[in-house]
């Protein structure tokens, strides 16, 4: 490993002291289950900033490119992000996006080829190292920064550092835990301090899909050769939570609003406990810890979920199991639920089984939104050129995404569901944000005569 940087003191001394980060944090955030509630509902800037090669022996983004953030966020055939297409969808009703971000192809490794035809990467001879290009940085900040000035809820992570390709240098696996601790530790402490200052809106997610050496998928050890482990499956969720814990703990060590900021942590493999053709389908689920913070209210769990929609009855029937699950295995240890990815894994349902893609959805966003658990819709409502329109690709999907959590008014029923919490945003019309998380009451007093957007709501001020 290169230039291995860790801040066991000052964590050391807050972990002793609660009471000193707890005064160096400025303003008061609103609780995870607050936050969780006021969402609403989310998207993913899916096949973006966590493009990436995806395989040791064919690093072509590395070799065929000028590795600038647009060759990277552009790899997967989307076009670069702009602060239109983030507005197209607080306009809709959205009022989260997920950030997915790639990390490792910024992180020092030189991937330089010996000859022309050489894509290979060995890490072991050209590691990874802890330090995050500053280029790249300053690109993920842009995007953060288009979801907050709408006044929207960001969630940034990592992403596909993780996952079933040979890659991904963070797996379920307490020796892997060990080997990558400190690296994990150095590149979350890096995000946080360079997002130190960000308001609620803000929250930061440990890791995504994160899978055992095997690369399970389902629930951990599913890959090995009699279907379960138990040895490679204890290993795996005692990582997860350890990884969790070192999340929260670097986070937390930043200080200033890092001490209340709202952080997420997903189960093994993001699993969502659906199903019930194997005893382990839930173990993923009753696995998960809820990490020690020094901060009380302030951890979200988070689960993706991808149901066959070919029977819609059956798949309705599976969410309400789901749902039931997460209340009883994740939301009984003390956090609120978020589906940080959702969708149908029916390829056909797109087009063959449209009316039942359609009717599945707002089902699923009406049973969570029930169950205060925001879902987060999985990329394709706005895909490749659509997205510098902008326009929305399955506009007939978003209509009944919006209906499930807005009613059938849908679109023109948004303005009368705001966020319907004690603090709003305020803002022109013209989308300049005036004023942050004042209260409801008198939030326009200090301001002139006219017209403004409160949480999406057009208030006239004589």
């Amino acid at each position: 490993m290169k230039k291995l940087t860790t801040r066991r003191f000052l964590l050391a001394v807050l972990l002793t002291a609660p009471c000193l980060l707890a005064t160096g944090a400025t303003g008061d955030f609103e609780t995870a289950t607050e936050a969780v509630k006021n969402m609403k509902l989310g998207w993913n800037l899916g096949n973006s900033l966590e493009s990436n090669s995806g395989d040791t022996l064919n690093m072509w983004i590395e070799h065929w490119t000028q590795r600038q953030p647009s060759d990277y966020e552009t790899a997967w055939g989307q076009p670069v992000t702009r602060p239109e297409l983030v507005r197209m969808f607080r306009q809709a009703g959205f009022n989260a996006i997920r950030v997915p971000v790639t990390w490792y192809p910024h992180m020092e490794a030189k991937f330089n080829f010996t000859t022309w035809q050489n894509s290979y990467w060995y890490p072991y001879a050209d590691d990874l190292g802890t330090q995050v290009d500053a280029a790249w940085m300053a690109r993920v900040k842009e995007v953060v920064d288009y979801v907050i000035n709408e006044g929207m809820y960001c969630i940034l992570n990592i992403h596909h550092d993780t996952g079933a390709e040979n890659t991904a240098w963070l797996l379920a696996d307490m020796n892997t835990y060990t080997k990558q601790r400190e690296r994990f530790e150095a590149v979350w402490t890096q995000i946080a301090e360079q997002f130190r200052d960000y308001d609620d809106h803000l929250l930061f997610e440990g890791y995504n899909e994160m899978l055992d050496p095997l690369r399970s998928w389902c629930f951990a050890s599913f890959a090995s050769s009699n279907k379960y482990d138990a040895q490679v499956a204890n290993s795996a969720y005692q990582a997860i939570n350890s990884y969790a814990q070192s999340f929260v703990n670097a986070v937390r060590a930043t200080g200033g609003n890092n001490a209340q900021r709202n952080l997420i942590v997903s189960t093994y493999g993001a699993c969502s406990g659906g199903g019930t053709w194997n005893q382990h389908l839930k173990d993923p689920l009753k696995q998960m810890q809820l990490p020690s913070d020094i901060t009380q209210g302030h951890l979200i769990f988070e689960i993706h979920t991808y149901p066959d929609v070919s029977n819609l009855q059956q798949a309705k029937n599976e969410v309400d199991d789901m749902v039931n699950a997460w209340n009883t295995h994740l939301k009984s240890k003390g956090a609120p639920v978020i589906v940080g990815e959702w969708g149908a894994s029916d390829g056909n349902a797109y087009q063959n089984n449209r009316s039942n893609l359609l009717a599945f959805a707002r089902y699923f966003v009406e049973r969570t939104k029930a169950a205060d658990i925001c879902p987060f819709y999985w990329m394709g409502l706005s895909d490749k050129e659509d997205r510098t329109v902008p326009k929305f690709t399955q506009p007939d999907l978003v209509d009944a995404i919006v209906k499930g959590c807005y009613g059938e008014g849908g679109y023109t029923g948004i303005a009368a569901h705001g966020r319907q919490s004690d603090r709003v945003d305020v803002y022109s019309l013209n989308g300049i944000r005036l004023l942050s998380r004042v209260p409801r009451n008198g939030a326009l007093d200090a301001l002139p005569k006219g017209i403004y957007l409160v949480d999406g709501e057009k208030v006239v001020k004589k």
